[in-house]
């Protein structure tokens, strides 16, 4: 029988929300989590242990947390080791990556997880492991789990995988011999044909894109630029009246701090999903420092504060939204003579 390890966080792993982010690794026997749906599906395969881990504890002590892992693998001889899926999900998403690279360059067995495309864990290490495509959300989770099942019992058996587009795995880099019928110009002539023709065809090299932003210039005097305050951190006033979503957003809010020299505890709050808001709502200016903007703004270090702030939330929202919003506030912002921008995050 072949044995798996499989990792997931804290929230898969059952131990609790965002409060848990900071967790330390445990281990348990079996399936713990997502890992329970792998159960009797990866032929001739158990689920030996499951690590679960916080996600902020991980990206904040990785070096601490693969020193658990390596402890646990001298303990355990496993045939693969699954991570997540952790879909968008940013820390944990890295997570999951950052472990499976580790386990497959140490101990030379193979690594897999399952993320979203615009996981920022993707680019970082598609090359070091496999990753498999996911939906946004764990909505998608039962799909996931059937292609994590699907593409181990591939690895397991030794069975040639084929390419990624066919078995659903993001592109590692590397290139390999294939045999075809035509050589390279008739193919391309084809392809061209079919183009100018309006039928369909599949490129054999896909090339990345990469929007151009061109920076603006600095301010060459900030003691006479209008300042405008922007977050994605979902800074908003106590009870959300518009409604920013906590993930995933697709709107944005404007919210009045003229006469304003700070943000109130208990009159604005973070609605933000993606980190612990305990800090936040306590001192909403550690996310957009109206305060020191203010101090600045009399001591006249800079010329004026634009008398509202424009707010979202970040965490899993898709790049076109965030373009999309980014040219709306953006407009605004242009009309009002705004000179300058801090745009903060978390």
């Amino acid at each position: 029988m072949k044995k798996i390890l499989f990792y997931t966080n804290q929230f898969f792993g059952q131990i609790g929300g965002e409060d848990k982010a900071y967790e330390k690794p445990v281990i348990k026997k079996g399936a713990v989590g997502p890992a329970a749906g792998l159960l009797g599906r990866i032929d001739n395969a158990e689920i030996a242990a499951t690590i679960i881990c916080g996600d902020n504890y991980y990206v904040e002590n990785m070096d601490l947390v693969k020193s658990f892992i390596k402890e646990q693998l001298d303990h355990y001889e496993i045939d693969l080791f699954i991570s997540g899926p952790a879909f968008n999900a940013g820390r944990f998403g890295i997570a999951c990556a950052d472990a499976g690279a580790f386990v497959k360059k140490t101990f030379a067995v193979e690594a897999l997880t399952a993320l979203y495309p615009e996981n920022p864990a993707v680019e970082m290490y598609k090359r070091d492991l496999y990753i498999l495509e996911t939906g946004k959300s764990a909505a998608t989770m039962r799909k996931a789990l059937e292609d994590i099942i699907r593409f181990s019992n591939k690895l397991l058996s030794g069975v040639p995988l084929g390419s990624p587009k066919e078995e659903g795995y993001f592109a590692m880099g590397k290139r390999v011999n294939v045999f075809k019928d035509k050589n390279g110009a008739e193919r391309a002539m084809d392809m061209l044909l079919k183009k100018l023709s309006g039928e369909p065809f599949e490129t054999e090299l896909e090339l990345s894109t990469y929007d151009e932003v061109v920076p603006a210039p600095a301010l060459k005097n900030l003691s006479s630029a209008k300042i405008a305050l922007l977050t994605t951190g979902g800074i908003v006033p106590f009870g959300n009246p518009d409604r920013i979503p906590a993930a995933t957003a697709k709107k944005w809010g404007k919210y009045s701090i003229e006469s304003m020299d700070q943000l109130e505890e208990g009159v604005f709050q973070s609605v933000h999903a993606g980190y612990d808001p305990v800090y936040a709502n306590k001192d909403p200016n550690r996310v957009v420092p109206l305060d020191i903007l203010r101090h600045f703004e009399k001591e006249g270090k800079i010329g004026s504060l634009y008398p509202y702030m424009m707010v979202t939330t970040g965490n899993s929202t898709s790049v076109a939204d965030a373009v999309r919003m980014g040219k709306e506030m953006a407009a605004q912002l242009l009309e009002a003579g705004v000179d300058g921008v801090l745009m903060t995050s978390t």
